[in-house]
């Protein structure tokens, strides 16, 4: 409502203090319009950028694995979980001869595609890389006439194998062995020695006793290996095939306390453990 002045003119000094009210208001919800949405887009981005170099990383750069199985105890055990390095052997052709790519080794710990089933990816060590010349001899590995050193490997006690321990064993006598194998190893064996072929791999597993590995189904090609496992983050402590085939018995015993229980979910000492 206006009012009249001395002059006779008109004010509007009663709904001045209203109008600017409501255009501060107004000014104000502007401004946070304005701060909220640029901080959105700008979280929006961070994000996305956070997932793009992850799928990079997880694509090109390292891969995490679960350990199944006892084949490489005790190197590594049922329950870790290792991070694999998939650029450290790099592509054929010619970035190997720019990038710091490292060849495949004897002694190296690889995870490739199992050769029988590529959509499996296995864990196994290499024993013999193209070229050499393999024997085992009661379960002791000879590359080109000389014994390995091999402080990694276990024998953990079992039933006579000829076939596994003294390998390439003329007769066949493991029901487990491919027949495609068995047939493509007469062919590459010379003088009792297996001779591996150019761009092919010879591994075994740690736990010589209880591995299904190169003696069974084959050699592992170039193009089949993924990388190299470098790290343990972590580790379920699951028991091993000895532990789960122990007979219990009726003796009782005391229950463990809740933080027992949590301590014992995971093998902690094993966490951020390198890979050798």
């Amino acid at each position: 409502m206006s009012t009249e002045g001395p002059s006779g003119v008109a004010t509007a000094s009663a709904a001045a203090p209203a109008i600017a009210r409501g255009a501060a208001s107004r000014a104000e919800h502007h401004v946070h319009t304005h701060l909220i949405f640029p901080n959105l887009l700008d979280t929006f981005r961070s994000l996305l950028s956070i997932i793009v170099i992850a799928l990079f990383v997880l694509t090109f750069v390292v891969q995490p694995f679960r350990i199944p199985s006892e084949s490489m105890e005790r190197t590594l055990l049922v329950g870790d979980f290792l991070l694999v390095n998939k650029s450290v052997y790099g592509p054929p052709g010619a970035w190997r001869w720019i990038m710091p790519y490292q060849r495949v080794s004897r002694g190296d710990v690889i995870v490739f595609h199992f050769p029988l089933d590529p959509s499996d990816h296995v864990v196994k060590r290499v024993v013999g890389i193209p070229g050499d010349r393999i024997r085992l001899r009661n379960g002791a590995v000879y590359v080109n006439d000389q014994k390995q050193y091999e402080p990694f490997a276990i024998f953990e006690g079992t039933y006579q194998d000829n076939f596994r321990d003294q390998f390439p064993d003329a007769l066949y006598t493991d029901p487990g062995v491919d027949t495609h194998w068995w047939m493509q190893m007469r062919r590459e064996v010379q003088n009792g020695e297996l001779v591996v072929p150019p761009g092919l791999y010879f591994v075994l597993g740690d736990n010589r006793n209880h591995s299904r590995d190169s003696r069974y189904w084959g050699f592992v090609p170039r193009a089949n290996i993924v990388g190299l496992p470098f790290f343990i983050y972590f580790s379920l402590h699951l028991p091993s095939a000895t532990e789960a085939t122990t007979l219990p018995d009726d003796r009782l015993g005391h229950e463990k306390s809740p933080l027992d229980t949590v301590m014992d979910f995971a093998r902690w000492s094993r966490m951020f453990r390198v890979i050798h």
